[in-house]
């Protein structure tokens, strides 16, 4: 028999009283008398009283799982751990040989049940399962929880809004999330491998979603370089953000609160705030715009080298390290978000702006905008589609309960986002208090700015503000943290996957040239004008890319491989089939979910704006440029795979459709007699 592994299938003749015999690529075990053989690891072979019955035996889950002529495992076995005697083609290998089905007397023939045996490393898991939750909730809430999703809510109808963004969770985002943990847990393969066993000529989607991943960490880390540039300029009695005597400040810097009543306030004017993030940190006054980026900032280039220092030695040898790091990564920023909404809830004004969040306005529903943006807010939030999920799951135990999980952590996701509008809205309720103006004024900022302008100065106006600035912007890198190690472990995961023999063995080399292309990347983002490159790849490079990414994978899992046979495997691992509710998501909800995605982004682009600078024509071709450099692996590879495979053009569309046996993954069992 042919397999990908080296193993072994042997008769043996044996006489009662013989002694096991030990082989180097395998252990033959020898169960005698009425005694029902139990499966064990690793290539033994099982010997049960009886014949092998003529023809295939049924495979059934759960306690009634059967292998050969009745023989019944003590537990329930994955197509990884052996699925009893299932062949490549997912049938049951016929006991060749075989005779009637009646019972032998003691001596007589029996029948032996060999495991194939694989000589390749078995695939790594979580220590605990929490290692696992933590770094999918860590994935989950990122930075978007804390500055788009309140923003967002008290755009589009406060209260009102949490209407369309629960549907859409409910019937887009969650099933979506399901369905990739699934599909990572049962074919414990990267984005790339796991196509060959769902539908190969899409496999392209696989180098798409790891593309996406780069040009994600090409900005998103500077972000986590600004909120370290802020932490280290914290440690000081006085916050420099505070005053307009520094040497960055205009002449229109004014520190405009209720306090200071010989301070006039004009449309000119600028918080000490909002220089010391322009003209400090970012420095983007030295930059005109895009055309001209100008040199590279040292400082912001050394706190990007140092989070990335700490990503390498938190990923770099897989998920047993990550796994720790996470409980303090995923847990501290629950800590500060507490901590920091019972202070906001403390201070003068608060209520102001939990109304200003709440207050509903139901005539807000009648607008399309407000559903697109809570599709493309629950979407970007649980993140499916980046390849995480799938790389997370595959290294879970193969009957793990991920349907359990996808409910867990998507609840806790979509919680959080919602607590953490209550902690931006207390402090902008105290900021319009203080400065004696309407909240929405206060509150006209979205995105970094919200978070580095509007909060940083909020805190600095807080009795003891060096010790909330601290824990603020600590928490503002480790959700970011979280997500940075869950992007790069699902590229790390499907390259190696994707190329064992290569890479397997040297993972820690390529987590650091992977690591060192990231930065490279990301230099562009540290110059003069990388606030304008940050949101061009906010905007443009990954949103469309991903979306469309997602809806070819929804629709090949559930219209190519099949919805009853991803059902099936999931009837496999968990017990239980899943319902009509699921199974109508995934066939019709979800493709039409981001489908309504897609059209909305093409018919209403957005209006790219940041500060005073008006993104040019040139700049949404260039970003639609940079989208459509990963999208276009799809249709490049479809053509490779047809143009590479063998036979008659119907011939290679039926086989770039059909999945591939999984006889790498499955170590099967196969039947013979023994005198």
């Amino acid at each position: 028999m042919e397999t990908k592994d080296m193993m072994m299938t042997s008769m043996l003749t044996m006489d009662k009283g013989e002694n096991e015999e030990e082989r180097d690529k395998g252990r033959v075990e020898e169960v005698r008398g009425e005694e029902e053989g139990t499966l064990q690891e690793n290539g033994r072979l099982m010997l049960a009283d009886g014949l092998a019955e003529k023809g295939p035996k049924s495979l059934t889950s759960g306690s009634g799982q059967q292998v050969s002529n009745g023989f019944t495992p003590s537990t329930p076995q994955s197509p990884k751990d052996g699925p009893g005697t299932a062949d490549c083609s997912g049938g049951t290998a016929p006991a060749p040989g075989g005779g009637s089905g009646s019972s032998v007397p003691p001596g007589g023939l029996r029948t032996l049940v060999v495991q194939q045996t694989s000589l390749e490393r078995p695939r790594e898991t979580w220590s605990k399962k929490m290692d696992f939750l933590l770094s999918v909730i860590g994935y989950a809430v990122d930075l978007g929880n804390v500055w788009r999703f309140p923003y967002i809510c008290y755009q589009n109808g406060g209260g009102a809004f949490l209407l369309p963004y629960l549907l859409m969770a409910v019937f887009g985002g969650v099933p979506l999330f399901y369905m990739e943990l699934a599909l990572g847990q049962f074919h414990r393969s990267g984005c790339i491998s796991i196509w060959k066993h769902i539908c190969p000529i899409f496999k392209g989607i696989g180098f798409a979603i790891c593309i996406i991943a780069l040009y994600i960490a090409f900005y998103y880390n500077t972000i986590m370089a600004w909120a370290l540039y802020y932490l280290l300029s914290s440690f000081r009695p006085t916050l420099p953000w505070t005053t307009c005597t520094n040497s960055w400040n205009t002449a229109n810097c004014n520190r405009y609160m209720s306090t200071d009543h010989n301070v006039s306030w004009s449309n000119s004017s600028t918080s000490p705030a909002e220089e010391f993030y322009t003209r400090q940190v970012l420095q983007v006054h030295l930059s005109p715009g895009l055309h001209q980026l100008g040199s590279v900032s040292w400082q912001l280039a050394l706190c990007l080298l140092f989070i990335f220092t700490i990503v390498y030695f938190s990923i770099w040898k897989g998920v047993k390290t990550s796994g720790k790091v996470v409980w303090v990564t995923a847990t501290f920023p629950y800590l500060v978000l507490l901590v920091l909404l019972v202070r906001g809830a403390t201070l003068p004004g608060a209520w102001r702006g939990v109304v200003f969040y709440l207050k509903p306005d139901w005539q807000k529903l009648l607008s399309t905008t407000v559903w697109i943006d809570a599709a493309a807010q629950i979407f970007f939030s649980l993140g499916p589609g980046f390849g995480v999920l799938l790389a997370f799951a595959s290294y879970n135990p193969f009957h793990n309960n991920c349907y359990k999980d996808a409910l867990v952590t998507s609840s806790v996701n979509c919680l959080t986002s919602f607590l953490s509008g209550f902690v931006i809205f207390t402090v902008l309720g105290y900021m319009a208090e203080m400065r004696q103006q309407d909240v929405d004024t206060v509150a006209k900022d979205a995105g970094p700015s919200l978070l580095f302008i509007i909060y940083a100065e909020a805190i600095a106006n807080m009795p003891a503000a060096t010790f909330f600035a601290i824990i603020f912007f600590l928490m503002i890198i480790m959700l970011g943290l979280d997500s940075t190690f869950a992007g790069l472990e699902g590229v790390i995961t499907a390259m190696l996957d994707e190329f064992p023999h290569l890479l397997a063995k040297r993972r820690e080399w390529f987590v650091f040239g992977l690591v060192c292309v990231c930065y490279l990347g990301a230099l562009s983002t540290l110059t003069y004008g990388g606030a304008f490159v940050v949101k061009l790849f906010e905007e443009y490079a990954t949103g469309p890319a991903v979306i469309t990414v997602v809806l070819l994978e929804v629709i090949a899992v559930s219209w190519f491989y099949g919805t009853n046979r991803f059902c099936n495997d999931i009837q496999l691992m968990l017990g239980f089939y899943p319902g009509c509710f699921w199974r109508i998501c995934w066939v019709a909800i979800c493709p039409c979910f981001l489908l309504f995605i897609i059209i909305s982004f093409l018919a209403f682009p957005p209006e790219v704006k940041l500060f005073h600078y008006h993104y040019p024509q040139w700049t949404t071709v260039l970003g639609y440029c940079i989208g459509v450099s990963s999208f276009i692996c799809v249709p490049a590879y479809m053509v490779y795979h047809l143009l590479t495979a063998k036979g008659t053009f119907k011939q290679r569309l039926l086989k770039s459709i059909t999945p591939e046996p999984s006889c790498d993954d499955h170590r099967d069992f196969i039947v013979t007699n023994a005198v």
